[in-house]
């Protein structure tokens, strides 16, 4: 079963070459620096076989965490490829309707959409025309960080003898309500966001005008007593 790795892998598997790309450079040079710098920090607070083993302990766990981070290269390219993902689907209903098999049918898709989609597409569709067993290649695509959900459909379809044009519509309806519901969970989520940096704003006025005059108050009337 093919694997397919995150979106910063190399040109063997498809995928664009993180090598040479100015931003991914950048990222992994602060990557490098901070994780040093970090470690050194512990060493010298610390100090002695205690403040190194915690150094190299800090700086390891603070590299493995940035080296998650995305470069906005990567992460555009996957938000296009989740946001196209519906449009492609559409174009394999609308094809296998007139009677086209579902390799033909990625193959045209492939060539119809914009990037990065088309080259995710046509990776699958120069596997398919090299005779592998379609199932196999739906079921590999379906480990697809981002096309998951369509390898997994073709595939169930496929197997199981359902009409693959019904998976695909059903596809369709199922994403654009799981882009809605994201939408709408986004939205939700601007209000609860923005309620903490306007509580730090309201914060200090609320001790100056509500509690300070209430403490000195307080104060004062135990010195008079």
């Amino acid at each position: 079963m093919r694997r397919w790795p995150d979106l910063r892998a190399s040109a063997s598997t498809g995928r664009p070459d993180s090598h040479g790309d100015p931003a991914h450079e950048g990222l992994a040079r602060f990557r490098v620096v901070l994780s040093a710098v970090t470690g050194l920090g512990a060493v010298v607070v610390v100090g002695g076989w205690l403040g190194v083993g915690l150094g190299a302990a800090v700086a390891a766990v603070l590299w493995r965490v940035l080296s998650r981070l995305e470069t906005p290269a990567t992460r555009r390219r996957r938000e296009e490829l989740v946001a196209g993902l519906p449009h492609a689907v559409d174009l394999m209903a609308a094809t296998l309707s007139v009677g086209a098999s579902p390799s033909a049918a990625l193959g045209l898709v492939a060539h119809a959409v914009d990037a990065p989609m088309s080259s995710e597409l046509l990776l699958v569709a120069g596997r398919l025309e090299l005779g592998m067993d379609p199932v196999h290649v739906w079921t590999d695509l379906g480990a697809h960080p981002q096309l998951g959900p369509l390898g997994r459909a073709l595939a169930r379809a496929v197997d199981s003898g359902a009409p693959v044009s019904e998976a695909m519509i059903r596809l369709s309806e199922d994403l654009r309500r799981s882009s809605r519901a994201a939408v709408e969970s986004r939205a939700r989520s601007v209000g609860v966001k923005a309620a903490a940096p306007l509580g730090l704003c309201l914060l200090p006025a609320f001790v100056l005008v509500g509690i300070v005059p209430l403490v000195v108050a307080a104060a004062q009337s135990v010195v008079w007593l």
